[in-house]
């Protein structure tokens, strides 16, 4: 997951409605929004003095591991949660595949890349997923040949650049980034929300005309990496390239690790290709632009473990509702999938946790919710929100298919929505759909996404947790992850404010991703709190007010 505290583009119409919104949600206010204190005093009890949340998060991530979307470990955490959810005696618990044809399963068991003249060093470094692993030890001459893939990129000037090289570089280890600058931290490894940034947050920051053109910038950007990644692969396997390195994006020898190659059947997917510490790999590149000779040898154990595309599945569950309400739906959500280097403790193992504790919580009370409450766990999410994406398509949604080629190359987040939306029977039957995906940080209150209508009703629902200090609403949206598939739709769907934590400074996307970096405390809070906002939604006599659709 990247998060981003954004507000939507600057369509005025948008802004009116909102501003009527909020004026008419202050007026909302002297309205006294049921609040179900005895049952969210039963929830604080078992969500604070018999939690299995932290069990629940250790067995994941240090039992089944990290779980790249369809690879080995992927499928193997579908079971697991089936498995949990079936013995808290949730119904319905079944996986739902959303891309028959994801690619090919990827995993890896060990890698190395060692210095080995004219001096001998190990240097810290991990493969990249959906990368090909070396068939044992592989030695090469190191090469510094840069080529930029983040922005300002121009393809065919790079590909003329390369286009030089060619013949030359058979049998090298290239080393693809250039050196960077280190630079000392300006603030603390570990934080929480002060009041000030707490504050911050409850203001809403008008946003100015560049919307438009940023996300024009995005697509661009993201259409051209694509065909130079492409091209690049192609020429590293037809010059006989040994290996590929890249510079940490995170100093400290943090290793931030995504992926790389290609994970479809018939795709070219490069050589050899992992991720070194920067100060390591600053050494290597300095040594390189002095002209020194450097010899490096490397051997990555692991590879594609299909020949085929494999499909992509979610795991869901539910306790389902009674009476006249049990046809309309409450979804509580998080992603399962993780990329391969930790073990997808903060991200996202704690969301899993954290909403199957909610669940546990609410089945072991006894609890009947007028409305059927639902839990998913999404996978995919790292390539794009795929598997909410899908699921969202299937069941409420969708716009229309692109037909043209690169559009379709997008993420849907990027598309552009071709009208009119393509409504499903169960559009109108979802109440709310509440998301938790920013680290394992605890609660401090919830993003309205520009739902100015529902600003009261949450802030009702978190008076209770005042205390343990979830406290805020704010208008503002933030992205990256898979609440924005029912948003884009208009869909009421939610993601929390969590506290920072070490989230963006230790352990998103990286080898550090593991339970040590875990406030347990902070789970159980989380979970109380989610519990809530699932029954508050299921019992509650309408279901949450939907922002206006902008819909071509």
């Amino acid at each position: 997951m990247t998060l981003k505290n954004t507000v939507a583009g600057p369509q005025n119409r948008r802004w009116l409605v909102l501003a009527m919104a909020l004026a008419a949600a202050s007026g909302a206010r002297a309205q006294t929004e049921p609040v179900d204190l005895d049952t969210i005093n039963r929830i604080r009890q078992e969500a604070f003095i018999r939690s299995q949340v932290p069990d629940t998060l250790k067995d994941l991530t240090e039992r089944v591991g990290p779980r790249l979307t369809a690879s080995p470990s992927a499928t193997r955490a579908n079971e697991w949660a089936r498995g949990k959810l079936s013995e808290w005696g949730l119904a319905n618990v079944h996986d739902e595949v959303f891309d028959a044809s994801f690619g090919r399963g990827w995993a890896f068991s060990s890698a190395s890349v060692e210095w080995i003249a004219p001096r001998m060093l190990p240097l810290h470094a991990l493969p990249r997923a959906w990368t090909p692993g070396t068939a044992g030890a592989v030695e090469g001459e190191a090469e510094l040949l840069v080529i930029k893939t983040q922005e300002d990129i121009d393809v065919n000037k790079t590909l003329a650049e390369l286009e030089k090289h060619r013949g030359k570089l058979r049998g090298k280890i290239l080393l693809l980034d250039e050196a960077r600058v280190y630079k000392q931290a300006t603030t603390p490894d570990f934080r929480r929300h002060d009041g000030a940034a707490l504050g911050e947050l409850q203001t809403f920051p008008i946003p100015d005309d560049s919307g438009p053109k940023d996300r024009i910038k995005r697509r661009e950007d993201f259409l051209k990496r694509e065909t130079l990644l492409a091209a690049v692969n192609k020429l590293l396997v037809e010059e006989g390239i040994v290996a590929t390195l890249h510079i940490s994006p995170w100093d400290n020898g943090i290793l931030r690790v995504t992926g790389g190659g290609n994970r479809k059947a018939g795709e070219a997917v490069g050589v050899p290709s992992l991720v070194v510490g920067a100060e390591r790999y600053n050494q290597l590149a300095r040594a390189l632009e002095r002209k020194e000779s450097v010899r490096l040898r490397v051997k990555v154990d692991g590879g594609f473990t299909s020949e085929s595309n494999l499909p992509a599945a979610n795991t869901v569950g539910e306790i389902p509702g009674t009476g006249a309400k049990a046809g309309e739906l409450v979804i509580i959500g998080a992603h399962l999938d993780s990329w391969h280097t930790g073990t997808g403790a903060s991200d996202n193992g704690a969301g899993v946790a954290v909403v199957m504790e909610a669940m546990r919580i609410l089945k072991k009370l006894g609890l009947k919710p007028k409305r059927t409450i639902r839990v998913a766990l999404w996978t995919g999410e790292e390539q794009g929100l795929l598997g909410s994406t899908g699921y969202v398509s299937e069941h409420f949604a969708a716009w229309p298919e692109p037909t043209d080629a690169n559009e379709k190359k997008l993420s849907p987040a990027l598309r552009e929505n071709k009208g009119p939306l393509q409504r499903k029977d169960g559009y109108d039957k979802l109440a709310a759909y509440f998301n938790f995906d920013n680290g394992s940080g605890r609660i401090r209150g919830i993003y309205a996404q520009e739902n100015a209508a529902v600003v009261p009703i949450f802030e009702a629902w978190l008076k209770p947790f005042n205390d343990v200090g979830a406290s805020i609403v704010t208008t503002r949206n933030t992205s990256g992850t898979d609440h924005l598939s029912f948003d884009r739709i208009g869909l009421p769907g939610f993601q929390f404010v969590q506290d920072p934590t070490d989230y963006s400074t230790h352990v998103h996307h990286t080898d550090l991703d593991t339970w040590d970096h875990i406030v347990p405390e902070d789970l159980k809070q989380a979970a109380a709190i989610i519990a809530t906002f699932a029954w508050q939604a299921a019992n509650r006599e309408q279901k949450l007010p939907r922002k206006p659709l902008d819909e071509p």
